[in-house]
């Protein structure tokens, strides 16, 4: 019987991606289109087990996803380009870097005037148009 190809997330929310900048990832991101790594981290109660998946597959030179659900309900899947596991008080903490495509990528931008309160009198609530 072949492994799987995928790590299927099968419970909890969908995972929150954080944008990488380590420049020693930027070799991953090589290929027909234009990608970005991404970094999440999940909690897995085999962590050892799911990083030994993973580099069976890069051993044999198979490559091997993340499958998880986004916040629209629909399955989506990324490739998985490094992992790595460490032991925490709530169990294994599963780190995942994958290599998402530009046009999956959606980015938040979050502006509050709290954030600029050591500014002062400088920002005024009133010369922005908050709606």
């Amino acid at each position: 019987m072949t492994e799987p190809e995928k790590i299927t997330i099968i419970e909890g929310p969908p995972p929150t991606f954080q944008i990488v900048t380590d420049p020693l990832l930027f070799g991953f991101t090589e290929g027909p289109g234009p990608t970005q790594i991404v970094m999440c981290r999940l909690r897995a109660v085999n962590g050892p087990e799911l990083i030994e998946r993973c580099y069976r597959r890069w051993r044999d030179g198979e490559s091997i996803s993340l499958e998880f659900r986004t916040e629209d309900g629909l399955t989506n899947q990324a490739p998985i380009v490094a992992a790595r596991w460490m032991e925490v008080e709530e169990g294994d903490l599963f780190m995942l870097w994958l290599s998402i495509e530009d046009t999956d990528i959606e980015i938040e931008f979050g502006f509050g005037l709290d954030d600029y309160d050591d500014f002062g009198d400088l920002f005024d609530d009133r010369d922005f148009n908050i709606g």
